[in-house]
């Protein structure tokens, strides 16, 4: 027989990393603001293997429209160059020998529109994962029943289960509109 609470908890961590998933991905959208999160996914070549960005050289953001890239070994400022230029970042980079400079360019009203449509389908890959987890485990639900789980519990497990998809739910149309409302802000 199945442990409801158990069965429950781990719907609520499948759904947690679902939502966690979209926070990470909406972070490195672009959305007009410089912000680091968007250089996550860049691998500097060094030492003879793929680095992320972050271990090869200091990055901040010095105002709202650049990113300032420090390399802690000088020599390696062409590769983080090259890194940039390779990834799907879209900046080109600009050097001064030391530092290495992003700027961010303010988003014309079409890619706005083409970074939210990005956002949401985003969202709705999310929210179809939410779904799935609530599927499993309301089909390992009625099979409970068959190895002895009483209706009653079945079916208080069930609204539980549907409180917890509404909530993760709720949280991703919450992060969708918190990140849409950033992208369409002049």
């Amino acid at each position: 027989m199945i442990d409801v609470k158990e069965t429950l908890k781990s719907a609520e961590e499948r759904m947690e990393m679902a939502a966690l998933y979209l926070e990470d991905e909406l972070n490195r959208i672009r959305a007009g603001r410089a912000n680091v999160a968007i250089l996550d996914g860049v691998k500097v070549e060094s030492y003879g293997s793929k680095v992320p960005l972050n271990q090869v050289a200091t990055v901040t953001v010095p105002d709202a429209r650049t990113i300032s890239i420090k390399p802690w070994d000088r020599k390696q400022i062409r590769d983080i160059e090259k890194a940039i230029m390779d990834s799907d970042v879209g900046i080109t980079p600009e050097n001064n020998g030391e530092v290495i400079r992003l700027g961010i360019p303010q988003p014309t009203e079409e890619r706005r529109r083409e970074l939210v449509k990005q956002c949401n389908k985003i969202a709705e890959k999310t929210k179809v994962e939410v779904r799935n987890v609530r599927g499993d485990i309301k089909e390992k639900l009625k099979k409970a029943i068959k190895d002895g789980l009483s209706e009653d519990n079945e079916k208080d497990a069930e609204l539980e289960l549907q409180k917890i998809h509404d909530k993760y739910m709720k949280k991703v149309d919450d992060l969708m509109a918190a990140k849409n409302k950033e992208i369409m802000t002049v």
